[in-house]
């Protein structure tokens, strides 16, 4: 056993080192890990044993739990439209299109067809947040969007649980008993947490702090963490719904940062044990017998999902929120596998299809962080922005000059506008989020809605004739074209922008910028003159 523990550690290690170079994620190489032990040890029957089960969700649950901490009750409140009415509605849309082919045009029971409709609803939980929280996505519109219906996907699997008890259960025990049984156990569940998020948690977190022992505060964390999962695992809910309600509790708390500290490396190790567990099972015994209807079905369900997610969030938000949802959403994820296991050890769904989904699921999450990490260049080259005719968009007199352009009105752009208020410097704002542009609107800004990709839009505030034009996007490739923009209009000539890295700076080469800030530099510089001051002082 030890052997095999060494063998798999040096295995993803070298994997990952290889795939770094091409700038692919770990969790590729996880994946990939699991399948080379699998196959070199015959460990494709390990998959299914409970304890290692038990382990991998534990990185899940971890996962849940710190995302938790970022989001307060109050928080989720906001959130609720994003949970359940998109949530709802894109679990119902997509398990109802799916049922209606199973049913009719492949022929199944009505519960096989219930059941794998449900199941291929769902999406990855594990690998778009932990994406999204490396690259900081989950803060944006789309990412809002995406996490509200992984939550209700999250909340889904219970009734998706049900229903195959209802399936399955014998005479002793009517539907309508056990709904109520749920919601009393729901009850009770939510009652226990808030009532200890609300008058206990804090009070037991500083009489741990007071000990001023490392240890014991990373072991009430395991304890917080562990228990409230199997606290919601006992009355009958997913591990991962506990954890992620204490992670909100906590948050209310001034504990937050330093729990979310102590948690993360417990939350990565684990983690990569799930993404392990999801290659042991890819057989290529059964790809190899089943290969054109893997290829078939594979692309087929990604682009149903997408179809619908990007439908139903168009109804709500612009062409490129809903592009970088649904793009972010096609896969199918973690629970989906559990749950077709689960149906067929019941007998619920033919052996032959719940092998061909199960290795159907994971290619689409072996697909996913390589779609993630395009996601915004995606975005950028295929998606157009909306053409909205805004009536109250702002009119920039043709003989206007001297006046500062600054492009985007983000945190970052807000800023910008404060500064140039307080010199009395005229400018304009061109905006292409809809919620910055009505805030900006509000504002009274002098704000035009439109894509400063778009020559004609750029134009339209005279960037020929200002003083400066002052580049406020975070977005790498969206700046690309930003510039290839402007410097066909202005040469580039008083472009001001500002990247993260060094990296960003060298990929802008070429367009004739001369004043180019590197934020870390920036940031750095600052750091140390204040520590000159100190010393001064």
């Amino acid at each position: 056993m030890l052997g095999i523990i060494v063998s798999t550690i040096a295995i993803a290690l070298i994997v990952n080192l290889i795939l770094k170079k091409f700038h692919l994620p770990t969790i590729i190489g996880y994946i990939f890990t699991g399948t080379i032990i699998a196959y070199a040890f015959e460990l494709h029957d390990a998959v299914n044993n409970h304890t290692l089960k038990e382990i991998a969700e534990f990185g899940v649950v971890f996962l849940m739990f710190t995302i938790g901490l970022e989001f307060s009750i109050e928080h989720l409140k906001k959130m609720k439209r994003e949970v359940f009415v998109t949530g709802s509605l894109q679990i119902l849309v997509t398990a109802t299109f799916v049922f209606l082919v199973c049913y009719f045009a492949i022929g199944l029971s009505t519960e096989t067809s219930v059941i794998i409709g449900a199941a291929l609803a769902l999406s990855s939980t594990a690998i778009v947040l932990k994406t999204f929280n490396e690259t900081k996505e989950i803060n944006r519109p789309h990412g809002r969007r995406v996490l509200g219906i992984l939550i209700m996907q999250d909340i889904a699997v219970i009734p998706i649980l049900l229903m195959i008890s209802f399936f399955t259960m014998g005479d002793d025990k009517s539907v309508g008993y056990m709904i109520f049984e749920t919601l009393v156990a729901a009850f009770i569940l939510l009652t226990l947490l808030y009532v200890s998020g609300k008058y206990l948690l804090e009070p037991f977190l500083t009489l741990v702090s007071k000990t001023k022992t490392d240890e014991l505060f990373v072991g009430s964390v395991l304890l917080l963490a562990i228990g409230s999962s199997y606290l919601a695992h006992y009355f009958g809910f997913t591990y991962s719904l506990g954890a992620f309600v204490a992670g909100m509790m906590i948050s209310e708390t001034k504990f937050k940062h330093q729990v979310e500290a102590d948690l993360i490396p417990f939350r990565n190790i684990l983690l990569g044990v799930f993404f392990i567990t999801v290659g042991m099972q890819i057989n290529f015994t059964v790809i190899g017998e089943y290969i054109w209807i893997i290829l078939l079905l594979l692309p087929v369900l990604m682009g149903l999902k997408y179809a619908i997610i990007y439908t139903i969030v168009k109804f709500e938000d612009n062409k490129r929120v809903a592009f970088k949802t649904a793009l972010s959403l096609i896969q199918i994820g973690e629970f989906s596998l559990a749950i077709l296991e689960l149906a067929r050890s019941k007998d619920l769904v033919d052996p032959t299809y719940s092998q061909v989904l199960i290795v159907t699921i994971v290619i689409s999450m072996v697909l996913t962080p390589i779609i993630l990490k395009n996601l915004s260049k995606a975005a950028a080259k295929l998606v157009p922005e909306d053409v909205m005719m805004i009536n109250s968009a702002h009119h920039v007199d043709e003989d206007k000059k001297n006046h500062v352009v600054v492009l985007g009105y983000g945190r970052f752009g807000q800023s910008i506008v404060n500064e140039l208020k307080m010199l009395e410097q005229d400018y304009v704002v061109i905006e292409h989020n809809m919620k910055f542009y009505q805030l900006g609107e509000q504002r009274g800004e002098p704000i035009v809605f439109g894509n400063a990709a778009h020559r004609h839009i750029l134009n339209s505030v005279n960037i020929k004739t200002a003083s400066a034009v002052i580049v406020a996007v975070n977005n790498p490739e969206a700046l690309q074209l930003i510039c290839h923009a402007i410097d066909d209009l202005t040469h580039n000539a008083k472009t001001i922008i500002t990247v993260t890295s060094e990296q960003d700076k060298k990929a802008l080469e070429g367009l004739h910028l001369e004043h180019i800030i590197v934020e870390t530099n920036q940031i750095a510089k600052s750091v140390v003159d204040e520590v000159m001051y100190c010393r001064l002082g």
